[in-house]
């Protein structure tokens, strides 16, 4: 409820979440780029490129988990099937 609240009364959402963008665009960095060697160019390139898998992998998961719950729900029939003459 409180984080609700607080994104009613936000003007600038952007500048709100801002610095957890660059916190997280700054992880992948520093995992293509432990030494900090890369030009920087070609580093942005390969944290994006692995931001990237990163959320598809995070999709793909979802999409099983949903399937998973789905499988595991009984069989309703749906509403005016019910097989009455």
């Amino acid at each position: 409820m409180a984080a609700n609240i607080g994104w009613a009364f936000t003007q600038n959402r952007s500048a709100r979440t801002e610095a957890g963008r660059r916190a997280a665009l700054a992880k992948f960095e520093k995992l293509v780029d432990p030494d900090g060697t890369l030009p920087e160019a070609e580093r942005v390139k390969r944290a994006d490129s692995l931001r990237k898998a990163h959320l598809q992998r995070m999709a793909f998961k979802s999409a099983r988990a949903r399937r998973e719950r789905a499988r595991a729900q009984p069989k309703r029939p749906a509403q005016g099937d019910d097989d009455g003459v």
